[in-house]
C-alpha cells in the first residue's frame, strides 16, 4: 500500500479545517449622523433637498458624502438650495436635465455635476424633480434612491394621521397647506425615527411598475388575520383590471410613497402610487436616499 508522504504509517488522514469568516461590517453597521439603521440599511432621516456645490469646495462635498453635513456647512460652503416644494425656484442648471443625464461641471474631480441631496432638518424638502434626477442626486452623494421595501420598513410607525406638533393638524397635513420643514414635527416620526414618511411630499422610491389608469382605497380591502389594514391609505398602481386595453398599460410609473401634505385621504405607511412616468416633475413630489 502506498504511503502519503509526510504521513505516519500506511493510513494517511487528511483533515481540512474551514474558518467562516463574516463579511466586512456584517452585523455592525454603522449610520452617519444623516441616516438611521433599519435593519440593513442606513435611511435617511429626513426628505432631501438637493443643493448646488462647488466641486472645488471638496471639503464640503465630503462632508455631504458621509452625511455629516449641517446647515450650517452649506451656508457657509457657497451652497444654494435648489427647487425647494411648491416654489421649485431657482430650478435645477443645465447640466443636470429631467432625463438624469448629467454632464460634470468643467475641471471637476472625480467628475460631479455639482447638485448633491442631503437629508438636514430645518429646510423645505426639494421638489420638481424627476426619478432620474433623485436617482442621480443620491448617487453622486453617495447614496441610492430608497427601494420600496427599504421605504417600508423605515416608515413602520408612523402616525397616521397622528397629531403634529402644533396641535391642530395632523401628521399627514399642514395647518399652512404647503409642506413643512424637514424634521420640524417631532411627533411624527416613524418608530424607527424617520421624519414625515406619511404627507408631506410624495416621494420617489426607486422601484417602477406599469403606470397607473386608477385608484382605490386598498388598505380597507386586504387584511391582516381578518382585520383591514389600518388608514384610508390609496393604491394607485398599474391597471383597473378592466379586461378591455387601456392607453397607458403599456407605459412605465415610477413608485411614489407616502402622500401629500394636500390629499390626507391618499397619505399613509401603506399609500402607493404609480401615477407619474419617470420625467414628471412636480411641486408636490420629492425623495429620499439610503445606503
Amino acid at each position: 500500500m502506498n504511503r502519503i508522504p509526510g504521513t505516519v504509517g500506511q493510513i494517511g488522514l487528511l483533515v481540512l479545517s474551514i474558518t467562516w469568516v463574516a463579511p466586512a461590517g456584517a452585523g455592525t453597521l454603522r449610520c452617519p449622523p444623516d441616516s438611521v439603521k433599519v435593519g440593513d440599511a442606513c435611511i435617511d432621516l429626513y426628505e432631501e433637498s438637493v443643493w448646488q456645490i462647488p466641486p472645488s469646495n471638496t471639503t464640503l462635498v465630503r462632508r455631504v458624502q458621509s452625511g455629516r453635513a449641517t446647515l450650517a456647512d452649506l451656508a457657509t460652503g457657497g451652497a444654494t438650495q435648489l427647487s425647494p416644494a411648491t416654489t421649485c425656484t431657482p430650478g435645477f442648471p443645465a447640466n443636470f436635465p429631467k432625463d438624469g443625464n448629467w454632464t460634470p461641471v468643467p475641471a471637476s474631480s472625480p467628475p460631479s455635476p455639482g447638485v448633491y441631496a442631503v437629508s438636514i432638518p430645518g429646510v423645505p424638502p426639494s421638489a420638481c424633480i424627476t426619478w432620474f434626477q433623485a436617482q442621480q442626486a443620491c448617487a453622486v452623494s453617495g447614496k441610492h434612491l430608497v427601494r420600496n421595501e427599504e421605504w417600508q420598513r423605515a416608515a413602520a410607525g408612523t402616525p397616521d394621521p397622528g397629531v403634529a406638533d402644533d396641535g391642530t393638524t395632523t401628521c399627514a397635513t399642514s395647518s399652512t397647506m404647503n409642506p413643512v420643514n424637514t424634521g420640524s414635527r417631532s411627533s411624527c416620526k416613524s418608530s424607527w425615527g424617520t421624519f414625515d414618511m406619511v404627507g408631506n411630499v410624495d416621494e420617489w422610491v426607486a422601484d417602477w411598475s406599469d403606470l397607473a389608469n386608477n385608484c382605490a382605497d386598498w388598505t380597507t380591502h386586504a387584511t391582516v388575520v381578518g382585520v383591514p389594514l389600518a388608514g384610508n391609505d390609496r393604491s394607485c398602481f398599474a391597471g383597473d383590471g378592466s379586461p378591455t386595453p387601456n392607453s397607458f398599460g403599456n407605459l412605465p410609473g415610477a413608485l411614489l410613497r407616502g402622500g401629500t401634505f394636500f390629499d390626507r385621504a391618499a397619505a399613509g405607511v401603506f399609500a402607493v402610487r404609480s401615477v407619474f412616468d419617470p420625467p414628471t416633475a412636480r411641486g408636490f413630489v420629492g425623495f429620499r436616499c439610503a445606503r
